[in-house]
């Protein structure tokens, strides 16, 4: 037989084999994560906490990091309210003291009401020791 002849049968029998009957329901689509480079202007965060009159966030610190040093961004879509938090300078101490350090924003300061639900968009990463 010819190598060509079979070799179309094989792909016609094939085709035949795998047609499967369209689901009832269509599937959800797969949640996918962001692209490791999409939110790397945002800070790693060590805890988030929600507390009456401030949102404390703990960060790493080389020891001379303040709250000045960072920025937030709220964007608010109706009822949904985003939050995040990047860093505009980078610590550069070389204190011995090094690791993370909480900084406190106040429900005012970030314009939102105490009671507000909150989106916060930064990743959640474990502290794992000085220098981590």
């Amino acid at each position: 037989m010819n190598r060509r002849l079979f070799l179309v049968a094989a792909l016609a029998l094939g085709g035949c084999a795998t047609v499967t009957k369209p689901p009832a329901v269509a599937p959800a689509p797969p949640a996918v994560a962001p692209a490791p480079g999409a939110l790397a202007e945002l800070e790693p965060l060590y805890s988030a906490r929600a507390g009456r009159e401030t949102l404390t966030i703990r960060v790493s610190s080389n020891g001379c990091t303040a709250k000045a040093d960072f920025a937030f961004y709220v964007e608010r879509r109706g009822d949904a309210v985003a939050l995040s938090f990047g860093r505009r300078r980078v610590d550069t101490c070389k204190s011995f003291a090094m690791g993370q350090t909480e900084l406190a924003f106040t429900w005012e300061e970030l314009g939102l009401a105490p009671r507000t639900p909150v989106f916060l968009l930064n990743p959640l990463t474990a502290w794992t020791g000085p220098g981590s």
